[in-house]
């Protein structure tokens, strides 16, 4: 066996929301809750990975259009659906973009940590992602004047030590990984309770589906297709009694076309009743007021 594969540490012990035998116990009785989130990275898309894309303004225009043109018209779709939205943004997209923020807020949206360029988790380097927590931290109080209560790691990665850091620095939840389709409660490996986990999954993520890079060519997907992908997960998640974390971009879903595709996921989620939109702390929330029972 590889070195790095370790040995189980102990068996999963399910309970009845992991398999799903009854709905989750969501709030005021209702069948499935939806979350509207967004992956609000700008420029860091581009250059967290890549800094020599810093240099060219051609790449990095699709970063600037989410942050000077996508942001606004997802919000503006937002308020003309009365949905709640939650913003996972990077720090430096945070200074960069003050106003954005300040209206996310001013509009009653949640604000989320997302690292502070974009960073992706490496757990050779863990002294790196205290770093990026704490710096996306600081900005987050310069500029909004808040401490967020969820976090999002960059690219759906984690590790043990970003879980533990979650903990420690009072976050309320993490939608990071993809092991599930209810929130649940981490367990640190000392055995203290950790952050609560709001999953998602890359199958209801606008970026696999439309996001296009000149080094990574792939072919952009229609509305249609898209439609069709998210709703047959929204069904089947609806009939199980779950959660539907969508996971978008406003460089992505702040274009013309995805504004209109957002709008028509909205209206065909609500032709079935008890469906409820929330941010990420209102589902981790559930969680918290549902655990004793679970």
């Amino acid at each position: 066996m590889h070195p790095d594969i370790p040995i189980p540490p102990k068996p999963i012990v399910e309970r009845p929301f992991s398999r799903m035998d009854e709905p989750f116990p969501w709030p005021n009785g209702a069948r499935c809750a939806v979350m509207l989130t967004f992956d609000f990275d700008a420029e860091t898309l581009w250059f967290s990975r890549d800094p020599d894309n810093a240099r060219k303004p051609g790449i990095l225009s699709q970063g600037i259009y989410g942050g000077r043109v996508g942001v606004h018209k997802v919000l503006d779709l937002m308020k003309e659906e009365g949905t709640p939205a939650t913003f996972f943004t990077p720090g430096w997209t945070i200074e960069r973009y003050p106003q954005a923020i300040e209206r996310i807020l001013a509009e009653g949206h949640e604000l989320g940590h997302h690292g502070y360029l974009h960073e992706w988790v490496d757990p050779d380097f863990p002294e790196q992602e205290e770093e990026a927590m704490d710096k996306g931290l600081a900005s987050m109080m310069k500029i909004a004047g808040i401490k967020p209560k969820g976090f999002r790691s960059p690219a759906g990665e984690s590790s043990p030590n970003m879980i533990r850091l979650l903990t420690e620095k009072g976050f309320l939840y993490d939608s990071t990984l993809m092991d599930g389709i209810v929130p649940y409660r981490h367990e640190l490996a000392d055995g203290r309770p950790g952050v609560v986990e709001i999953p998602w999954h890359w199958s209801i993520d606008d970026a696999p589906q439309a996001l296009f890079s000149v080094r990574n060519a792939r072919p952009i997907m229609t509305n249609s297709h898209i439609l069709e992908v998210w709703l047959e997960e929204f069904h089947e998640i609806y009939r199980w009694g779950g959660l539907v974390d969508v996971v978008m971009h406003p460089q992505i879903s702040g274009r013309p076309s995805r504004i209109a595709l957002l709008r028509r996921f909205i209206a065909e989620v609500r032709r079935l009743p008890g469906v409820w939109f929330a941010t990420g702390t209102e589902v981790a929330e559930a969680y918290v007021a549902a655990e004793a029972t679970l």
